[in-house]
């Protein structure tokens, strides 16, 4: 009896008070990583609604207030979220995926031009958070973070990490199989933003009609998609619920492509314990569905 109260006193002594961190990320993605690092009593949350596209985002008077009041700010970087580059420069609280060392991060080639109509979109594919290999340096470089903000709970943060690994090392086998029979099923995407989940688990992607969803294809574009689409027999074109433009139902009508969706943002996904997880499974689900299909 002796021995567990003791054992029960020097835990108590052991534990230390978690810190209130409020840390605020750009987008609902990166939301969805950090809220698995991060322990019980904190709640990180995003800028953005989940609905809105950071590609055209103008920030309101209130959200610089939460910038303000953020212990830690997670952004992507300039490719994605110009709209907050002003705002973050000079802060010494801000983590800036881009420059994560380690963190590998896929180049736009010539083929997809990153410059449209005089308009840069960097040379970076922003979407790291689709792929396995960039989530997990993520995770590491968030936990660093809050480490180095709440030191005394270093042990409870290294936990936290391992166990994502664990989960994310799970769904991947999860998703490999479910992709396992489409995997060589050609399709098209509505905008480029899928590279490091197909690249993982080696999809048949064969093209996109643009890199970002701000920019119209033109009509030479839509005429080699749609010649695209009949002569090398495509399974599935990709919308997705931001952006639902007519020119993917007129490219398609009166050939065999079915029409699928796919959300890069996880939208309808609650962020909650295991929501990343979910979100990575969802997107492997709309594959499925869409090209699954005989």
């Amino acid at each position: 009896m002796r021995k567990l109260t003791l054992f029960f006193v020097m835990s108590l002594v052991m534990t230390s008070p978690v810190m209130a961190l409020n840390v605020l990320t750009s987008i609902k993605p990166l939301e969805m990583i950090v809220h698995e690092l991060t322990l019980e009593s904190q709640s990180p949350s995003s800028l953005l609604v989940s609905s809105a596209s950071p590609h055209d985002y103008a920030l309101r008077p209130s959200d610089v207030k939460r910038i303000d009041s953020a212990d830690l700010i997670i952004w992507f970087g300039p490719d994605l979220e110009s709209f907050l580059v002003k705002v973050v420069e000079g802060r010494d609280n801000v983590l800036q995926v881009d420059q994560i060392s380690g963190l590998a991060l896929r180049e736009f080639g010539d083929s997809q031009s990153h410059n449209h109509d005089g308009h840069d979109h960097g040379s970076h594919d922003s979407h790291f958070w689709l792929g396995p290999e960039q989530a997990r340096a993520f995770a590491k470089a968030v936990t660093r973070h809050l480490v180095r903000l709440d030191p005394d709970n270093r042990g409870a943060y290294n936990k936290r990490l391992v166990e994502f690994e664990h989960e994310l090392e799970q769904t991947v086998v999860a998703i490999d199989a479910q992709l396992s029979p489409i995997k060589q099923r050609g399709y098209y995407v509505f905008h480029d933003a899928y590279g490091y989940f197909e690249e993982f688990f080696g999809l048949n992607n064969l093209g996109h009609f643009t890199v970002t969803p701000d920019r119209k294809p033109g009509a030479k574009t839509l005429i080699h998609i749609r010649t695209t689409i009949r002569s090398e027999n495509i399974q599935c074109v990709f919308s997705e619920p931001q952006f639902t433009p007519a020119v993917i139902e007129s490219v398609t009508r009166g050939t065999h492509a079915k029409i699928g969706s796919l959300d890069p943002l996880g939208t309808n996904i609650k962020v909650e314990d295991g929501s990343y997880f979910h979100f990575l499974k969802d997107v492997s689900a709309s594959f499925v569905r869409c090209l699954g299909q005989d």
